[in-house]
């Protein structure tokens, strides 16, 4: 990855030059030679990048069918339970217990509770 910086480096630094140096009737072959040098750019970071972004669609598929499950089965009850608080921001991390069960607590400075109404906008 030290090497992409520095090859990143001298491509910026090297790539204007020939522009600059150019008449008018050159100008176009330093803008070509820069458009080829941007394109090579491209390439060597796109071949750079490409094994992570294999890993991230292998990390995709493997997770898609734990957060099909997750939204079937937990989302009704997360929903649930957004409806239930006034605001997440009044509660402290969920804690839980040596049997498995889960404690949400109200934040001592919080306001006094006050139950949601039917039609009342979730306030994250």
């Amino acid at each position: 990855m030290r090497g992409m910086k520095h090859f990143i480096l001298i491509a910026c630094l090297a790539l204007p030059l020939p522009a600059l140096s150019q008449e008018e009737g050159d100008l176009e072959e330093g803008f070509s030679l820069m458009e080829e040098g941007a394109k090579l750019l491209f390439r060597g970071l796109m071949s750079e990048m490409e094994p992570a972004i294999e890993d991230f669609a292998g990390l995709a598929q493997e997770l898609e069918p734990a957060l099909e499950l997750l939204a079937t089965e937990m989302g009704p009850a997360l929903m649930e339970l957004m409806q239930t608080l006034d605001s997440v921001r009044y509660y402290e991390r969920p804690e839980i217990l040596p049997n498995g069960d889960i404690i949400i607590r109200r934040s001592p400075d919080a306001p006094e509770f006050a139950p949601r109404k039917d039609g009342d906008i979730i306030d994250l």
